[in-house]
Parts: C-alpha cells; sequence; structure tokens
C-alpha cells in the first residue's frame, strides 16, 4: 500500500509528479475529453471510489490529500464540471463532512491531512462549519486556501 492518498484526483493538476509511485490517486470518475480551448482532460485515477465512503482500512496512510469538488453552479457538460466536479448543492455541507471524517479516519495517528478550497462559490469559513475542525496553518490571501491539519 502507498504511503499517501489523494482522495479526489482529478486530473492530478497540482502534482509536479503526476505518477508518483507513494501516492494511491482515487476519484469517483474516470473521463477522458477534450476541453472547449483544445486541451485534452485526462481523469485516470488508480481506484474509482467516492470520498464519502473510502474503501481502505482505519489508519492506511501517512498523508492524505484531499481536494474535494467546490461547485454548486456548473453545467453538467461544462469543462468546469469535468474539470472540477460538481457538489450537490442541497447537501454539499454533509457531503464535505463525510469526506473530511473519511480521509482522518483512513489517515494514521499524527498524519497529515492537506486539504484545498477554492471558494468562487461557497466561502472557506462555511467549509470549516461544515467539518467542525479548526486547521494547523494554512493560507488566508487568495481565493485557493491550503489548508494543513493533523490527526
Amino acid at each position: 500500500m502507498s504511503k499517501i492518498l489523494d482522495a479526489c484526483c482529478g486530473s492530478r493538476m497540482f502534482w509536479f509528479d503526476k505518477q508518483h509511485e507513494g501516492v494511491t490517486y482515487m476519484d469517483k470518475r474516470e473521463l477522458s475529453d477534450v476541453l472547449c480551448d483544445g486541451r485534452t482532460l485526462e481523469v485516470k485515477p488508480d481506484i474509482i471510489a467516492d470520498f464519502r465512503d473510502m474503501p481502505f482500512q482505519d489508519e492506511s496512510f501517512y498523508m492524505v490529500v484531499f481536494d474535494p469538488p467546490h461547485l454548486l453552479k456548473a453545467g453538467d457538460d461544462s469543462w468546469l464540471a469535468k474539470k472540477y466536479g460538481k457538489l450537490d448543492p442541497d447537501n454539499w455541507q454533509g457531503d464535505i463532512a463525510k469526506g473530511f471524517d473519511e480521509c482522518m479516519r483512513v489517515l494514521k495517528p499524527n498524519g497529515t491531512l492537506i486539504f484545498k478550497w477554492n471558494e468562487e462559490q461557497v466561502k472557506l469559513g462555511q467549509v470549516l462549519k461544515a467539518i467542525s475542525a479548526k486547521p494547523l496553518i494554512g493560507n488566508k490571501r487568495s481565493k485557493t486556501h491550503w489548508l494543513v491539519f493533523m490527526k
């Protein structure tokens, strides 16, 4: 088993090494498409599974990266939805909370959770209320936030 889990890998946009041997890449979807600007979008996880119900034993990973969908409004077939995924507008708080709990469940004691959130449509403060957890460190001055939690 690898040491790191990317729970919502998408197209692995922020990874410098998109094939890192120590990472298990997971997503609930698999797709290959050409975006409107001609670029190819590939979502090809190692494991197809939902971040709200992960198929891993408790305390399996030293690090979990959690970059869940952050959009409530996007056309189902839009390039935004394909690239970033969509949240259920009626239950996004519950979905994010379940996902956060699952990330913590599969994280080893003293393990690190890296949480990424873009607040284009949902403010970070709303997300932090949904998960009832306080990050150790993170950035506060941009639309895209990187937060660090420790189990």
